[in-house]
């Protein structure tokens, strides 16, 4: 890489938000910098950051950038679109201080809380939507009834629905109160109502269901209606898991 078209991969690191000029170079020096898979201990090295693919201690470096990226905590009763003619609670409610044109990721049904990736970019989108890169989606489901361990297994082995069978890659029973039960489940599955479509095939139909993880980005401490931007940790775990 030429001097025309590129930076110092020092500064890149530390316009990237991971440690000043002089700590970068230590990084560099130490071998625990990798662009393109290959270490580098080179000062003068040049990157493209918004090309290049940078890891420190083997973790994704995004770039600096001026798309955004967004996760919001959806509110139950929310309508998962940009406007609603109805005049109902949307997206766009939480996001109207926003200068970007955001849109979202997938979608929760109206009565799903939990968490919606927002964006600008609209390659990460469609990639991260695209059931061939299967980012995995963790729930916490109110269901009726008791679970037994019976129940559990079909869940992971699959069931038959009627757009093909269905099957989680995890399922774990959290708490029993009154005739319910709180249950657990990750899977890779983005077909419409997927999770209530699978209780509803072993018998338990959901009365409460919120979206608790998609791929590394977890709830957290993130509050009913909050919106925070991704941080570079999960931002870079996205852009591996996409290919991007």
């Amino acid at each position: 890489m030429t001097e025309d078209n590129g930076i110092r991969l020092q500064k890149a690191l530390a316009q990237a938000g991971v440690a000043s000029r002089r700590s970068a170079e230590l990084l560099i020096e130490q071998g625990r910098v990798e662009v393109d898979g290959a270490v580098v201990t080179e000062f003068g090295t040049r990157v493209d950051p918004a090309v290049s693919v940078i890891r420190v201690d083997g973790e994704r470096i995004p770039p600096t950038s001026a798309h955004a990226y967004l996760v919001l905590n959806k509110p139950r009763g929310v309508v998962t679109t940009m406007a609603d003619p109805q005049g109902r609670p949307c997206i766009a409610d939480y996001v109207q201080d926003r200068e970007e044109r955001l849109f979202h990721i997938g979608r929760l049904d109206t009565d799903t809380e939990g968490l919606l990736l927002l964006t600008n970019h609209g390659e990460f989108a469609h990639r991260l939507a695209h059931p061939s890169y299967e980012v995995s989606k963790t729930y916490v489901a109110e269901v009726d009834g008791n679970v037994k361990p019976v129940v559990l297994r079909r869940l992971l082995d699959g069931v038959h629905l009627e757009d093909g069978e269905a099957r989680a890659d995890t399922v774990k029973v959290t708490a029993e109160i009154k005739g319910r039960t709180l249950i657990q489940i990750t899977l890779h599955e983005g077909r419409n109502r997927i999770v209530r479509r699978m209780f509803d095939a072993v018998g338990h139909p959901v009365k409460r269901l919120t979206r608790t993880a998609i791929g590394p980005v977890r709830r957290g401490n993130l509050h009913t209606g909050e919106l925070r931007e991704l941080d570079p940790k999960e931002l870079g775990q996205l852009l591996d898991l996409v290919d991007l």
